[in-house]
């Protein structure tokens, strides 16, 4: 039986999300980036829903719409793609794998929103991605890292990668940390059948580029391990961080 519900699952999200595909891709060609966004966020709420996701958000008072920050958070599932832009009520760009953008009219599609592709194993070339980045948070835009660098096996949260903490503290933009509870549960790695039910998306309090600016790489790296963890406790996220030798 719960094969069969994730087939009408993922038959009726299919659907719903090509209709969504089709008119976002009019929208970023005839509006403006937040216009564009918003028309993307509610399509998400709407698709989430159809497959079996209730969606709880909390602390969104937490953000200031007036600045830039990059948002950080853990990464769950595939369905952080939707879940994280209906939750987070921000226009922003992301980072994300180079090979995401060798995929036919997706890849193009993101590029012209602004990701940036990123090589997660070549250091020299993702320094560049990093300063690509830098360059999209100065002209005002929120950026999005998951600092994990890919999504949990186990469902516990794994080491932070270190540069999108260079990044932090070179740009001077808050951080805006989020917890994301529950999607691992509902769509593991690697698993089709999909299990309906809650997801809770946590805003935190930002962390003021003063008090980033104040402390190392790692301690950054370290507090928002710790912020995160918190965000998104349910013992799902209790890997003890552990920096890495420099």
């Amino acid at each position: 039986m719960k094969k069969v519900i994730s087939i009408i699952l993922w038959m009726m999200g299919s659907f719903f999300f090509l209709f969504s595909f089709c008119l976002l891709v009019i929208c970023l060609f005839s509006l403006p980036k937040p216009k564009t966004f918003a028309v993307a966020r509610n399509l998400f709420k709407i698709l989430i829903r159809i497959m079996g996701i209730k969606l709880v958000v909390k602390g969104q008072k937490n953000i200031d719409a007036d600045k830039t920050y990059i948002m950080m958070g853990n990464h769950q599932s595939l369905f952080d793609l939707f879940v994280i832009p209906a939750a987070v009520p921000l226009c922003f760009t992301g980072v994300e794998a180079a090979y995401h953008f060798s995929i036919p009219v997706w890849g193009y599609l993101i590029r012209k929103w602004g990701c940036i592709p990123i090589e997660r194993n070549n250091l020299k070339s993702a320094m560049k991605s990093l300063e690509k980045a830098r360059h999209i948070l100065l002209t005002g835009m929120n950026l999005c890292i998951l600092p994990e660098g890919h999504r949990t096996l186990t469902g516990k949260m794994g080491e932070f990668k270190k540069g999108p903490f260079h990044l932090a503290k070179s740009v001077g933009a808050d951080i805006l940390p989020f917890g994301v509870n529950g999607l691992f549960d509902f769509h593991p790695k690697g698993c089709l059948e999909l299990n309906p039910g809650q997801v809770t998306v946590k805003i935190g309090r930002p962390i003021p580029y003063k008090e980033i600016n104040a402390i190392s790489v790692d301690e950054i790296r370290q507090l928002c391990f710790e912020k995160i963890t918190h965000l998104s406790s349910d013992g799902l996220a209790k890997t003890p961080f552990k920096a890495p030798d420099a």
